[in-house]
Formats: structure tokens, C-alpha cells, sequence
């Protein structure tokens, strides 16, 4: 039988020791539960936040999640994946803002970022790095996420993106989860498409970063061992 959070003694309980400890002291399974505030039927929030991680392999595999994902599990649903969905997003944001590098200068710069936002994801992820006239990062925009084998370019939301966002230069970066890097010919001439739009906004275009294969846990940030880059 579950045992409930209320049942547990009150210096057990995830919320009561944030207070009394601090929130370095709970488990991801408590910060877990503590997003989720309540289980399902016959199973607590610490119940439901370990079936959580244990079906999708851990934060990272949660946060590689689609919603609809992560809404599919019984107990959860959409206002439960909402929640999950932005805390992690909050934490990936935070962790950007903390390693992103001053000026992109370089294509290892652009996939540096691009790992914190694409990670191990299933499906290819197209995102936009919106920079100022000094190429210094302000913004991160997930434009588009496809199937495994097809990838979107929707070139007019890329440059509304960046033209939203005040910017003044750009990069792209996406994903391809079979774990080849070589560019299709799709990747190629969406770039190219995108070159000419940019020059026809006043955008500058800086690159087009392809990742894939396995990514390192040993470094502080993880960089991809496999890297394509598309605009030279």
C-alpha cells in the first residue's frame, strides 16, 4: 500500500524539509512531487514522481519528453504535464543564461547552446539563437520540432522570431536523432533560403549547426561528440 506525503512524519515531507533545509536537500523525486502537488488514486505526488522518472530514464529523459508524452502517463494529464514541462523548462533556461557564451563566434559556440536546448531529444528540433549587433546571445527560440525523419524549416517564423525579439543577427542549430550528422539536402537548401530571407530583413545570418550522436556527462557544458557545420 502507498504510503501518503501527510502520513509521513512532517519533517519527511518534501515541503516541510524545502523550509527547514533548504531545496538542496530534496531528491529529484521530491522536486518532483513538489511540481506535481498531488498523486493518483492509491499513490502520493512522491508515488507518481518516481513512476515519472522511471519511465522516461531520469530528469533528462523527462525533459527530452514531449508534453503529450508525459500527459499519457495515468495519473498525470495535461494540467500536471503543464507543470512539468515549464519547471524544467525554467531550470534549462537558467542553466543557458549561466553558460552562454558572450559572442558566438565560432560554430562549437553555437552547438554549446544548442545541446542545452535540443539535449537527447527524439525528434529533430529546430532552434534560433537570436543575437544583438555585437553577436552576443539575448535569446533562445524553439521554432519547430518534426518527426525523426522529416525536418521543418519555417523560414518565415525564423526571422519573425528574431525580428520579435529585437535582433540583429542570428544562428541556427537542429538535431538529427539517428545520430548522423550529414546534412540532407532539405538542411541544405532550407539554409539557403534562409541566407536569402535574412539579407532581405537585414538580418545577418552567422550559421547553421547540425548535432547529433552522443553527448559527453563529464563536462560542465556537455558538447556534442558529432558536429556538422552547414554554413562556411
Amino acid at each position: 500500500m502507498s504510503t501518503t506525503i501527510s502520513s509521513l512524519p512532517k519533517h519527511d515531507r518534501p515541503r516541510e524539509r524545502l523550509w527547514a533545509r533548504g531545496v538542496e536537500a530534496l531528491s529529484e523525486r521530491e522536486l518532483l512531487a513538489l511540481v506535481l502537488r498531488n498523486g493518483r488514486q492509491g499513490e502520493s505526488a512522491l508515488d507518481l514522481a518516481a513512476t515519472l522518472l522511471s519511465s522516461f530514464g531520469g530528469v533528462s529523459g523527462l525533459a527530452a519528453a514531449m508534453p503529450e508524452e508525459i500527459a499519457s502517463v495515468s495519473g498525470i494529464g495535461q494540467a500536471k504535464a503543464a507543470a512539468v514541462v515549464a519547471a524544467l523548462r525554467l531550470g534549462m533556461l537558467n542553466s543557458s543564461a549561466q553558460v552562454h557564451p558572450e559572442v558566438i563566434s565560432s560554430a562549437q559556440d553555437v552547438a554549446r547552446i544548442a545541446q542545452l536546448h535540443i539535449g537527447t531529444a527524439r525528434r529533430e528540433r529546430l532552434i534560433v539563437l537570436v543575437c544583438d549587433g555585437r553577436n552576443r546571445v539575448r535569446h533562445v527560440v524553439r521554432v519547430a520540432e518534426g518527426a525523426v525523419d522529416r525536418s521543418i524549416f519555417p523560414v518565415r517564423e525564423i526571422l519573425n522570431a528574431v525580428l520579435r525579439h529585437d535582433g540583429r543577427a542570428f544562428a541556427l542549430a537542429h538535431n538529427h536523432p539517428s545520430g548522423d550528422p550529414e546534412p540532407s539536402l532539405e538542411d541544405r537548401a532550407a539554409t539557403a533560403e534562409i541566407v536569402g530571407g535574412a539579407r532581405t530583413v537585414g538580418l545577418r545570418f552567422l550559421d547553421h549547426v547540425v548535432v547529433a550522436g552522443e553527448y559527453s556527462s563529464n563536462s560542465l557544458p556537455p558538447i556534442p561528440l558529432i558536429l556538422y557545420h552547414l554554413f562556411q
